[in-house]
């Protein structure tokens, strides 16, 4: 006889049973346990719970008091403890009972879920009952992906009202969602959505193939979960989106794209991703086409800004002076007057000063958090133009590629361009305009082999999509947006119905 699979399973034996589930939890403080009778029959019944996890005063009203409180009606059906289990089960409980279950690991792992068990004497099962509670942030505005115009909410910690945001938004037979549970130890709850008569089956296979290799105790963030079945470790940049918004995680699933949700973090996953996305912002969709266009290409030109700027300063001001107009050689000559350095080392001053503020401004507390980057920019920048340490045009030249980073709609992407800018700089301080090509044509190059989940991460424009170049740089008018991108390769192609 095998007692290693016998001793994992329950027995018929009440105290038995409960002595085995408190020693997994090693007597845990918070485990609270109730022993009664059914009415007034000699059944003794256990109902368990974790404090914090599981509502108690649900458990007392819904399951307990029930159970207690049906002694006439019911004492006369229970003949055996079979009986009485069903009983209770059909009879006795209004709350939703998910399964049956006579595995200890199985009920320890749904007690740290937040589940009520409840165990009968003489049955070798439980009863798992739906109870979850705990605290839980209410619904607030993306503090991270702030809006002029749109939806006002945001995801929250818990994975059920995530979805529940979602639903209300995509009211769809199709939408699937798919549990895992993930982390070996932590076995936190994770959900993959994606509507199945649009989205591609290969990407879904895919994905689900991704998500099963993951091999970690615990996952503390989605952020764990985007690094292990991302395409490239070593690329800088991000090949899945993360989003407090649901709804741009609707816009995605139209689209044909898959979304992954984890309990625990209000940020959600969104792949395959292409670097066309890191420019667009779901704002673009609800203002007027040409609105839209134009605060687009604004964006483009604020990438541009961000990784160019001040490399091209450098190039010019180091090795190609004479491109700069004669009166203008002159105010940067004068400017420049007692300066000890060259441009490469003002830039890079400059520029770690920034980002030191800049992160400095994140991990302090947020009333006081802005003021010192303001205020320590401002002081900063001017102290050091006095002291002759900086010119005034390298302080314009660095506000102004700090200013052109904060409008990248993508936090993950703007931190990319951030350290390739220095990449930049170091090349046109020893190139010039010719190590600024260089780069660009290496990073061309990089993007070009990139893929993102199978698709190409320059899609539409390498490979060349012309149908979605629509949606691209400019965005057309709705009326014309009438199909789901091509290189996503979905089921239905079109978001309108054919006439």
């Amino acid at each position: 006889m095998d007692t290693s699979s016998t001793e994992q399973h329950l027995s018929t034996d009440l105290q038995r049973n409960l002595e085995a589930l408190t020693d997994m939890l090693h007597d845990a403080s918070d485990l609270t346990t109730k022993v009664f009778l059914v009415g007034g029959s000699n059944y003794k019944v256990a109902v368990m719970s974790i404090e914090g996890l599981a509502d108690q005063l649900l458990v007392k009203k819904q399951v307990i008091n029930p159970i207690q409180h049906n002694e006439k009606l019911y004492v006369d059906s229970l003949r055996d403890p079979m009986q009485a289990l069903h009983e209770i089960e059909n009879r006795m409980i209004s709350l939703q009972i998910s399964t049956r279950a006579n595995s200890l690991i199985e009920l320890h792992g749904f007690l740290l879920s937040g589940q009520a068990i409840l165990l009968l004497e003489g049955v070798a099962e439980a009863l798992i009952i739906h109870s979850q509670d705990g605290p839980a942030r209410s619904i607030e505005e993306p503090q991270t992906e702030a809006l002029v115009r749109g939806p006002r909410i945001g995801f929250t910690e818990s994975i059920a009202t995530n979805i529940s945001l979602l639903r209300r938004q995509i009211k769809e037979a199709g939408l699937v969602i798919k549990p895992y549970t993930v982390g070996k130890r932590s076995k936190q709850a994770l959900c993959l959505l994606y509507i199945k008569d649009i989205t591609n089956s290969k990407l879904v296979a895919e994905v689900e193939r991704r998500l099963q290799s993951i091999n970690l105790d615990y996952i503390p963030e989605s952020g764990t979960i985007e690094q292990w079945i991302e395409d490239s470790s070593i690329s800088p940049f991000p090949q899945i989106l993360n989003t407090e918004r649901p709804d741009k995680v609707s816009a995605a699933l139209l689209q044909g794209k898959v979304a992954i949700m984890l309990d625990g973090t209000p940020f959600v996953l969104i792949l395959p991703f292409t670097f066309i996305s890191l420019i667009h912002s779901p704002e673009d969709y609800y203002e007027r086409w040409f609105i839209g266009s134009l605060i687009r290409l604004l964006r483009f030109v604020a990438v541009t800004f961000t990784l160019f700027l001040p490399a091209f300063y450098i190039a010019i001001l180091s090795f190609h002076p004479s491109m700069i107009p004669f009166k203008l050689v002159f105010s940067i000559a004068a400017a420049r007057e007692g300066v000890p350095f060259p441009a490469v080392i003002e830039a890079v001053l400059m520029e770690v000063t920034l980002e030191l503020l800049r992160e400095a401004g994140i991990r302090l507390p947020k009333p006081i958090g802005q003021t010192i980057g303001i205020v320590g920019g401002l002081v900063i920048g001017d102290a050091a133009v006095q002291a002759g340490i900086v010119s005034p045009v390298m302080v314009i030249i660095v506000a102004l590629t700090a200013i052109s980073s904060f409008a990248i709609p993508s936090y993950s992407a703007g931190i990319a361009f951030r350290m390739l800018r220095f990449v930049t700089m170091i090349a046109a301080s020893f190139l010039g305009l010719y190590g600024i090509v260089m780069v660009f044509v290496m990073i061309c190059m990089h993007l070009i082999r990139l893929q993102s989940f199978g698709v190409p991460y320059l899609a539409p424009i390498a490979p060349s999509f012309k149908k979605d170049w629509l949606d691209m740089f400019i965005r057309a008018p709705v009326s014309v947006l009438t199909s789901r991108p091509s290189f996503m390769k979905t089921k239905d192609k079109y978001r309108t119905k054919k006439r």
